[in-house]
Order: C-alpha cells, then sequence, then structure tokens
C-alpha cells in the first residue's frame, strides 16, 4: 500500500508541477499575442499572428528551459550519486529520479527540437545540474542524468549521441558521474556508459561504444564496439588504450 501511494503521489506531483510550469512558460507568449491582435486589424492581423508564431514558440521553449531546472532545484529531484537503487522498492530517491528525468523529457520534447546545439541547449543543461564549461557544442537530446555530467571547456557531442548517468541492471537503477575533459569529441550517435572518464583531447569515433567504468586516456582516438584505441599511440601502450575498471 505504501508503494502504491507514492508511486500515485509521484505521478501527481508530476503533473500538477509540470501543467504549472508549462502555464507559466506560455504566459509571456501569449500576453505577446494578445498584444498583437489588438494592435492589428483585418488582413494584416492574420499576418502578424501567423509570423509571430515561430517567435512566440521560441520565447515559450526558452521560458521553459529556464523555469523548469530551477524547479528541479528547489524541489530536490535530481539523479543520486553511485547509487543502486532497487526498482521494485520504488522508494522516494528512485522516485525522485524517475521525476527529475520527466522533467528533463518534457524538455526535450517541447524545446530541445528547436534549440538543441545552440548556446541556449547548453545553458539549459548547465542550469540542470550539469558542469559544463566553455565552448561546449552538444547536438544531441540523448544526454540524461544532467547533474551526473561534467563536461570541460571545448566538448563537443554529435548528433545522437548518448551519454546517461545510470543504468538498468538486474531490478536496479545504477548511477555512476560522466566526465568528459577539455576538447573531446563524442561522433554521431555514439554511446558513453555510467562512471566513465574520457582524458582531455581525446575522439570517439561515430557508433562507438564507450562500457560503464572504462577510462580513455588523453589525446587518443578511440572507435569500435566496445571502443578500442585505433591512433598510432595504441602501438607505443596498447596497456592504456583502453581500461575498464
Amino acid at each position: 500500500m505504501g508503494r502504491a501511494l507514492r508511486v500515485g503521489w509521484a505521478g501527481l506531483s508530476v503533473f500538477v508541477v509540470e501543467s504549472a510550469l508549462i502555464a507559466l512558460a506560455a504566459l509571456p507568449s501569449f500576453l505577446l499575442v494578445e498584444w498583437l491582435a489588438r494592435s492589428t486589424a483585418g488582413p494584416v492581423r492574420a499576418l502578424v499572428l501567423l509570423c509571430a508564431f515561430g517567435p512566440t514558440y521560441v520565447l515559450f521553449a526558452v521560458s521553459f528551459m529556464i523555469l523548469s531546472p530551477l524547479t528541479m532545484r528547489v524541489l530536490g529531484w535530481r539523479t543520486p550519486v553511485d547509487a543502486w537503487l532497487r526498482i521494485a522498492r520504488l522508494d522516494w530517491p528512485l522516485l525522485d529520479w524517475a521525476r527529475y528525468l520527466a522533467s528533463a523529457h518534457l524538455v526535450r520534447l517541447l524545446a530541445g527540437g528547436v534549440l538543441r546545439a545552440t548556446p541556449l541547449w547548453t545553458m539549459y543543461l548547465r542550469l540542470n545540474g550539469a558542469r559544463i564549461g566553455g565552448g561546449v557544442y552538444v547536438n544531441s537530446l540523448e544526454v540524461m542524468d544532467h547533474n551526473l555530467l561534467e563536461l570541460d571547456d571545448g566538448v563537443v557531442i554529435g548528433a545522437g549521441a548518448h551519454l546517461s548517468g545510470h543504468t538498468v541492471e538486474a531490478g536496479f537503477v545504477k548511477t555512476g558521474s560522466v566526465h568528459l575533459g577539455r576538447n573531446v569529441t563524442i561522433g554521431v550517435g555514439s554511446v558513453v556508459g555510467i562512471d566513465v572518464t574520457i582524458g582531455a583531447g581525446t575522439q570517439v569515433g561515430a557508433l562507438s561504444l564507450v562500457p560503464k567504468h572504462s577510462h580513455l586516456v588523453a589525446g587518443a582516438l578511440y572507435a569500435g564496439i566496445p571502443v578500442r584505441r585505433i591512433d598510432a599511440g595504441a602501438r607505443r601502450d596498447h596497456r592504456l588504450a583502453f581500461v575498464p575498471v
């Protein structure tokens, strides 16, 4: 009975919070459209309102990208660090994590498609808990558990690349941080597991897999499933090519 009540309350709280955030984020756009409608008349009004659709939607998206992470901070919904959460228990750390991911999913759905790969998307990730340096370029909506991510200056994440601070195994949600060093590049469609560190200047090729608990050395080139070091340095020191913990 206790689990059912927790799940019910968690679901209801997500619905109420996200509904309120969407309404608040839409308010500036609504007021702008209302002002434009009052300020114009006849055929000009229709043309103005049609032309205003794009800007007002962007205004809504940016507002939502600011309000959502600030609310997550106030409520304390986060991915726990280095945790093993038994799914069957449905306790509050697991439900807080689920609410955090649900909030991030709505932002991806309503704003990410328009603003990914822009400084505004980086701003959102930073507000939502990611530790991000300067000149970071994220062209992916598959970046989750933002408070467990650390992206140093100059990191580039290609389209469709998957970075996550959690995995689901044998009835547990397991979490771990991901640290990408300065000027690291993650290729299109690649997957980076939990508890991973990638050294500065390293490149991970497209459609590659960096398994969980891995350390990739700095200044190298990796590719494959799972990744292997493929640059000239791999021949000099093959032991450092791929070091799982």
